[in-house]
């Protein structure tokens, strides 16, 4: 039973697209800082909410470290069943041979492992195995190492050790950054007016403003409109909050 499962990096997310801001400017560095071949460090934790770009770091630092790697693996906790908890260590085996000749590790959510003194094991000793033998490693989390409960204390040590950094992308200023990344990115035109509109009409959470922009950037390619507040009033409904399902 494979308790893990593993996802490929995905190319997109890198550091020239990442958004910076002053709520994640200090972990955007500290990535930066892990890819020099000069980096005294080894570890990086990185941890915030949802939708505030640990996930991008990952990949961007994953992509910078091993360009040419196709389907570089990394352990995704949010995606272990809470049923496959209570699996054996000979579970884990195929994936965690595979990470352990791995360039580098990169561990995403950890905060969402399952209470599993086995998992907890077989993490600690995968992230030992890597961290004696010098290759990088990337963790993130949604609290700061001390407070994850499901995870070893060795490994809270470790991540301890290196360098650790908080995202926070929830102030107006970091979000509408983002919406004009989205926006130049696909060379689209948005109207600061409509980024006030989305900011003052969608939850505020970055997943739910982008599922906005998209739907509105739909609405535009479709109807053969430029974007307006007219058009976004007509795709997102007034007072309809948009969330990604």
């Amino acid at each position: 039973m494979q308790l893990v499962f593993d996802f490929p990096v995905t190319p997109r997310y890198s550091f020239d697209n990442f958004v910076v801001c002053s709520g994640n400017r200090t972990a955007f560095e500290f990535a930066r800082r892990l890819t020099s071949p000069l980096a005294g460090e080894s570890v990086l934790y990185v941890y915030g909410p949802p939708g505030s770009g640990k996930s991008h770091l990952l990949n961007a630092v994953g992509r910078e470290l091993s360009p040419g790697e196709e389907e570089l693996s990394s352990l995704s906790c949010g995606a272990i069943p809470a049923s496959a908890a209570s699996g054996s260590v000979e579970g884990l085996s195929p994936l965690l041979e595979r990470l352990q000749g791995a360039p580098l590790l990169l561990v995403d959510d950890i905060d969402l492992l399952p209470h599993s003194r086995l998992l907890r094991e077989g993490v600690w000793h995968l992230f030992n195995e890597c961290y004696q033998s010098g290759r990088r490693i990337v963790v993130t989390g949604a609290v700061p190492p001390r407070e994850l409960v499901s995870v070893d204390e060795h490994l809270i040590s470790r991540l301890l050790w290196g360098l650790v950094a908080r995202v926070d992308v929830s102030d107006d200023d970091s979000r509408r950054l983002i919406l004009k990344k989205l926006a130049e990115d696909r060379q689209i035109v948005l109207p600061d007016d409509v980024i006030d509109y989305l900011l003052l009409h969608t939850r505020r959470d970055v997943y739910s403003l982008i599922d906005a922009f998209g739907m509105l950037v739909r609405q535009a390619l479709a109807s053969g409109r430029k974007i307006s507040i007219r058009l976004a009033r007509e795709s997102l409904l007034p007072g309809k909050s948009v969330a990604i399902t």
